[in-house]
């Protein structure tokens, strides 16, 4: 797989640079070597290697100088992946690099194992990009991504954040209400990465008992506590050079929150009860239905484990806010359920999408799936859906409307500014949402940071003693 592939070794340390030619030569690949940024980027430019392997702090151009030229030169940034070489102390900034657009980063000493991984993962997202395109041309043809349906303008805001997100190593936090579709964001940033050949592993940190889940995410050593009768292989060796899902990450207890941070960052872990270090190679994506800012403050989720998480944050919006989306995503289904039960319904009847489209759907698009699934073993071979074969009670535990009166009106006085104007609206639509933030945000038409900065802003005047 290695043959032909061109690696760039950046690094000002003579000895260094020469072990890394002949390491990396001697993998299958060809290999230049630039003793500094500068001259890394001249030959970069002349040369036009695959990947780049760079030492972080280097004279003249550093590491970081060098990813930005590269961020900056379009053409060369979507055709090179760059691995950061970087020392124990430094960590934090190559994960600050990762969001500028590092492939990856390597501790010093260097592992080689770990690093031919890397590269070998690197090497494979040439194959991914492909892909990538084709899944492009059939979002742009039909609003399709991998199993995603959508043609909306959030959702495709959605799809382009995945496809620019998913070739990388990046983690990823996932955000959203329960059935909104986390876990099929999660496959499709898996899919469409060079890990696809790999495991996918999604584990639910909220049904595994508070005793048992350092064992299910770690693994444990035969004899490690009571019940441990024999070696068990824990959720990252399972994922071994592939992705793993952190779901309801939030539940997750402080204890093994602090051991997950740690093995994200060194990326090795030690089985409970076991001595030896295990290297790890595991893409690391995060989901919850929990507000992250609020579960930090509730004590729930440690804030470095969530910056070292949302290094992208991907909020996936309740079904009832785009269901303009909703047809397409039924006929989706519908295929998918003809497949696995091997029937030919023939259709989505327009009346059963008029009460579909009516409807709330606050289990959202799991809710849409169970219902498309139960109308399809229903309904005959050769028939469509129609509104027979939906639930008898459905629509009918439908929340009412709000009345709209002046009670429900934001009462604001002739004479406020348009800041007054602007606190009261965003004060009384909390109170119509039960004081629910991601809601509220949705129906002000502003992010949910906005959101929390505006909340915040009010606070402290509010704190601030009056001048006089």
């Amino acid at each position: 797989m290695a043959s032909g592939v061109k690696v760039l070794i950046v690094e000002d340390e003579p000895h260094a640079l020469m072990g890394l030619a002949e390491l990396i030569s001697g993998w299958g690949y060809r290999t230049e070597t630039a003793h500094d940024g500068m001259e890394g980027w001249e030959k970069a430019l002349a040369w036009n290697p695959a990947i780049v392997v760079t030492d972080l702090k280097m004279p003249r151009l550093d590491g970081l100088g060098l990813l930005a030229k590269f961020a900056a030169e379009g053409s060369l940034a979507s055709k090179t992946s760059v691995i950061l070489l970087t020392a124990q102390g430094t960590i934090q900034t190559a994960v600050d690099a990762m969001k500028l657009g590092a492939y990856d980063y390597v501790l010093k000493p260097i592992d080689s194992a770990r690093l031919r991984n890397i590269l070998a993962n690197a090497t494979r997202q040439r194959d991914t990009e492909i892909e990538l395109e084709v899944a492009r041309r059939r979002l742009r043809e039909s609003g399709v991504l991998g199993s995603m349906v959508g043609n909306s303008k959030m959702m495709r805001e959605i799809f382009a954040l995945i496809e620019q997100i998913a070739p990388s190593n990046v983690s990823v936090l996932i955000t959203g209400e329960s059935g909104t579709g986390k876990e099929l964001v999660a496959r499709t940033l898996h899919d469409l990465s060079p890990r696809k050949p790999r495991p996918f592993v999604a584990v639910n940190c909220a049904a595994i008992p508070e005793t048992l889940i350092e064992s299910e995410i770690f693994g444990h050593e035969k004899g490690s506590f009571t019940g441990a009768v024999e070696r068990r292989i824990g959720c990252f060796e399972l994922a071994a050079g592939g992705t793993l899902l952190l779901d309801e990450l939030a539940e997750m207890p402080a204890g093994t929150q602090a051991k997950l941070l740690r093995v994200l960052e060194e990326r090795k872990l030690r089985r409970l009860g076991g001595r030896n270090e295990i290297d790890v190679d595991v893409r690391v994506l995060a989901a919850t239905n929990r507000e992250p800012e609020e579960a930090i403050e509730k004590g729930d989720l440690r804030n470095d484990l969530l910056y070292r998480l949302n290094v992208f944050h991907i909020h996936m919006p309740p079904l009832r806010t785009h269901l303009e989306d909703l047809p397409a995503m039924a006929e989706a289904m519908l295929a998918e359920m003809n497949q696995k039960h091997g029937r030919k319904v023939s259709g989505v009847a327009p009346s059963i999408l008029d009460r579909m489209i009516a409807y709330h759907w606050p289990g959202n698009a799991r809710e849409l799936r169970n219902t498309i699934e139960r109308a399809v073993i229903l309904c005959p071979d050769g028939a469509p859906l129609d509104a027979g074969h939906l639930p008898p009670n459905f629509g009918k535990t439908q929340p009412p409307a709000p009345p709209v009166d002046d009670a429900s009106l934001v009462p604001v006085r002739v004479g406020s500014t348009v800041g007054e104007a602007e606190r009261l609206l965003i004060m009384r639509t909390l109170e119509a949402t039960g004081q629910n933030k991601t809601r509220a945000a949705e129906i002000l038409g502003v992010s949910l940071k906005t959101l929390h900065n505006k909340l915040k802003e009010y606070s402290q005047a509010k704190e601030e003693p009056a001048a006089g």
